[in-house]
């Protein structure tokens, strides 16, 4: 017997709302598959069982707040008889969908008008009158808040920058796009990522985490790619398993990502198992980036536009696509002679970008 607990998504969450249950008691569940819905400052979030076995039972009711660690199920594995157990941890509240959405919206803690009853939409917009503050905060805003204010607290920054000449990857893609249809074209977002992939692997000290004062190396690759929401906010979801994909699936799992981001369906793998950060503001017309790292991964890479610049070849002096890549890095975990490595091997894998296949 193994209880399924509320997961930690991220470092800034407390709690979240169990939404949905997907699955009911005597349901055999596999593993990766979802069976609950939660709502965090972030969205809506599947989350997935890491185990066979059957739902024992069931221990918090769907539009519950639950604390992170709170035991939401038991996942039986063999048949042994169920421990007794009692849940804590979870508040159970009661309010009603449309007063939800508003608290959200408001940025109205629903546990602070849970004293007594129900919570309706009258309490919420009632209570935000009563503090003006709470009315214009959101509540994705807040949460990253407190995400980069432990970032600038703790983690000693180091900033590095390359020019990077685009124009041989730019004209590969192009002549490799060329034979085919519009579905199967890479764009050049995807082929960056898979660069920065691929350096990873030759310099993977920044791909990991510094946690209990150690700085531990990820074998796998899950970058976090940061995405614009359609109503604002900016979520970093993992593109998991990064480092097994070739190209062509690196562009299919990005698109998948991108749509499933924005309709509010990503797992809760998606949203914890981050191991570096990459942004790309260059469709906003930025030239540089020099981004906060995500806490406890240990850098971010940051990528501008890709513009028409002067440019030294040899004697000539000539105009090229060129983008600025910057690194941000944890100094308590790496140097910048490591950081220098990185840059410099993501400049050679863009140099020759059939490796990128």
């Amino acid at each position: 017997m193994s209880d399924f607990v509320m997961p930690s998504l991220g470092a800034d969450m407390e709690s979240a709302v169990l939404m949905e249950w997907l699955v009911k008691e005597g349901d055999h569940v596999t593993k990766g598959q979802v069976i609950a819905e939660v709502e965090t400052s972030k969205g809506v979030i599947d989350i997935e069982v890491f185990e066979d076995g059957v739902v024992d039972k069931l221990l918090v009711k769907e539009e519950t707040e639950c604390t992170v660690g709170t035991p939401l199920a038991f996942i039986r594995t063999h048949d042994e008889a169920p421990p007794v157990q009692t849940v804590e941890n979870a508040q159970r509240i009661k309010a009603s969908p449309a007063a939800r959405r508003k608290a959200k919206e408001m940025g109205v803690e629903i546990a602070s008008l849970a004293s007594t009853g129900e919570v309706n939409l009258a309490q919420v917009q009632k209570y935000a009158e009563k503090v003006p503050k709470l009315a214009t905060t959101d509540g994705m805003r807040q949460a990253i808040a407190k995400a980069m204010s432990r970032s600038n607290a703790e983690i000693p920054h180091y900033y590095l920058s390359i020019s990077i000449n685009m124009t041989p990857v730019l004209k590969w893609l192009e002549d490799f796009n060329a034979a085919r249809t519009i579905k199967e074209r890479i764009l050049p977002a995807a082929l960056l990522i898979r660069a920065i992939v691929k350096a990873l692997k030759e310099v993977p000290e920044l791909n990991g985490f510094w946690q209990d004062g150690e700085h531990h190396i990820s074998e796998s690759i899950h970058p976090g790619i940061a995405i614009a929401l359609r109503k604002g906010g900016l979520i970093t979801p993992a593109l998991i398993n990064a480092n097994e994909m070739g190209l062509d699936e690196t562009m299919h799992s990005l698109g998948d990502l991108i749509s499933r981001t924005r309709n509010g369906k990503l797992r809760n793998t998606e949203m914890t198992q981050q191991t570096i950060t990459i942004t790309n503001l260059g469709d906003l017309g930025v030239q540089n980036v020099f981004g906060v790292i995500y806490p406890p991964q240990v850098a971010l890479v940051g990528l501008g536009r890709i513009m028409d610049a002067p440019w030294a070849e040899g004697d000539t002096l000539c105009v090229r696509k060129i983008i600025q890549v910057t690194l941000a890095g944890d100094h308590r975990a790496t140097d910048g002679r490591t950081g220098a490595l990185f840059l410099d091997k993501l400049n050679q894998i863009l140099q020759a970008p059939q490796e990128l296949l």
